[in-house]
């Protein structure tokens, strides 16, 4: 199951956060061990170079993208190389949704969107869609008419 995404800025403060099968009082540990582990060891870090780290019997993998750094947790059948392949079509829909490699404020203009492509990807705690055509195609939203 992925346990969780979680999208954050170079600060440190959430962006993004989607948890499946982790108790609400659980939440608030993953939440600061990411940040921290980010914190850690995303300084220098080239875009989309992927990071990978063990705790408590779940795999993480985590990157950066412009100005904001992903994480991915999950465990059983989601290892190191599943993750890494979720996290790839996380990277790539991101991409596609803000035009380039996002600055957060691109991201916070774009986040409705983004939001739906994360919602597309991943449902409830399984990697739903990879295909880059079909997310477009799912997730899109006209805009909205002047009145």
């Amino acid at each position: 199951m992925l346990l969780a995404v979680l999208i954050a800025n170079s600060e440190g403060n959430i962006l993004v956060e989607r948890f499946n099968g982790v108790p609400a009082e659980e939440r608030l540990h993953w939440r600061s061990f990411l940040v921290k582990l980010g914190a850690d060891n995303l300084k220098g870090v080239k875009n989309e170079e992927l990071l990978v780290a063990n705790h408590k019997s779940v795999y993480i993998v985590y990157t950066v993208l412009g100005d904001v750094s992903i994480f991915l947790v999950g465990k059983d059948e989601y290892d190191e190389l599943a993750l890494s392949e979720a996290i790839f079509v996380i990277t790539s829909a991101l991409k596609d949704v803000c035009g380039k490699p996002p600055t957060e404020r691109l991201f916070l203009d774009k986040y409705g969107k983004i939001c739906l492509c994360l919602d597309e990807i991943v449902w409830k705690g399984l990697l739903e869609n990879t295909d880059k055509d079909r997310i477009k195609r799912l997730i899109r939203l006209k805009p909205p008419i002047d009145f």
